[in-house]
């Protein structure tokens, strides 16, 4: 059967639906994608049961598998950075979810929070009080690194963004990258193109804490976003202008014959989306100890791949979707695609990340928790 367009199609007459070349094609694409995962994890667990197995041999003769102490330090690492991938999808998601655009500078606002942070940081190392006193240190530059994103953030969206809030969305979207390219440049302008340094943290960051066999950086990071989303959850679900804020985000028209200042609600996204990439940019830093002007942008990439993977607009999507990315690069080249006899897999990590982003789209488009969009957007 054809359509007038002479497109083929298939009927499936049990289920009164027509199947397109396309959709034959992309049911392809998620058949291969799911038979790869199964085949790569089930070699896994067949090497790690014998390392002489007679798959992973022939797939990878040098595959060695991993032991219980490296699965332990992978999936620490992977929650700590999909923890920071979490707290800057919030951004995204909680614009998006408001304006229906996607603010490509966003990953900027977190460079600008661990550039802040590594400024402080050195000022107090250089006074002495950064080792001798590093807990009361590391709440000040988290304030300091905050105010600061959270005033680029609104910023940003009072000069580039509420001037073409009516315009139509591939020009805030163009902007967005303008501004992203703008900060990366007053970056190298203010503190030169070389990549800074954090100061050294103390050794109870360095070692690995008690039963729990985890460097203790990794350990801070989780715990800070954990209660940065919980702060953030009831925020937006318990108080007034977090309710002010759903309503925007539902329908700004109405919210606006109800009373709400849309302008001033929409201002207090882009400031919470800035404060939450500040408290990334120093969680990035204590992790990593170093940062550059470019530092927002792969990042930010990740970031909003894991806001379309939780479901955009979905603001514990974002978070759980950072975790899966962050996850997913760090155990699967080692679990799915070593297996597979894919060489140099460490220099895949960010190849993996994506991967998980199509895979999503692939099997539900939605995203994992599905999408929380505007009266506007779902019509």
């Amino acid at each position: 059967m054809t359509t007038p367009d002479s497109v083929p199609v298939h009927a499936d007459v049990s289920k009164g639906k027509y199947r397109t070349g396309v959709d034959w094609f992309l049911f392809g694409l998620r058949f291969v994608a799911i038979a790869l995962i199964t085949v790569g994890l089930l070699g896994f667990i067949a090497q790690q049961i014998n390392a002489d197995n007679p798959f992973a041999s022939w797939a990878n003769p040098d595959a060695t598998g991993l032991t219980g102490e490296q699965l332990k330090g992978l999936i620490a690492s992977g929650l700590a950075q999909g923890a920071m991938y979490g707290l800057i999808a919030l951004g995204y998601s909680m614009v998006y979810g408001v304006l229906g655009f996607i603010n490509f500078a966003h990953g900027e606002v977190f460079m600008v929070g661990a550039m802040t942070g590594m400024i402080v940081s050195n000022k107090l190392a250089d006074a002495g009080a950064w080792q001798s006193n590093f807990i009361a240190s590391l709440l000040f530059i988290v304030v300091v690194a905050v105010i600061v994103s959270t005033l680029t953030a609104v910023v940003m969206e009072r000069v580039a963004y509420r001037p073409l809030r009516n315009q139509p969305r591939l020009i805030p979207l163009i902007t967005s990258i303008g501004v992203s390219f703008l900060l990366q440049n007053i970056s190298v302008v203010l503190l030169g193109p070389q990549t800074k340094s954090y100061p050294d943290v103390p050794d109870w960051l360095k070692d690995k804490i008690g039963l729990l066999g985890i460097e203790g950086a990794r350990v801070l990071v989780i715990v800070v976003a954990a209660i940065a989303m919980a702060g953030l959850w009831y925020y937006v679900d318990r108080t007034k202008t977090g309710k002010a804020m759903r309503a925007v985000a539902e329908d700004s028209e109405i919210a606006a014959l109800m009373g709400i200042n849309v302008n001033r609600t929409i201002v207090k996204v882009f400031a919470i989306g800035g404060a939450m990439a500040g408290v990334a940019g120093i969680l990035w830093g204590i992790l990593f100890r170093s940062v550059i002007h470019t530092a927002g942008f792969l990042p930010g990439i990740k970031a909003f791949s894991a806001a379309v993977v939780g479901g955009i607009g979905n603001l514990g999507g974002a978070m759980v979707g950072g975790v899966s990315i962050g996850l997913a690069e760090s155990l699967g080249p080692l679990m799915i695609l070593e297996p597979l006899g894919v060489r140099g897999v460490s220099q895949l990590r960010d190849a993996v990340a994506f991967a998980v982003l199509i895979a999503v789209l692939l099997l539900r488009p939605s995203g994992i928790f599905g999408e929380q969009l505007s009266a506007q957007d779902r019509t």
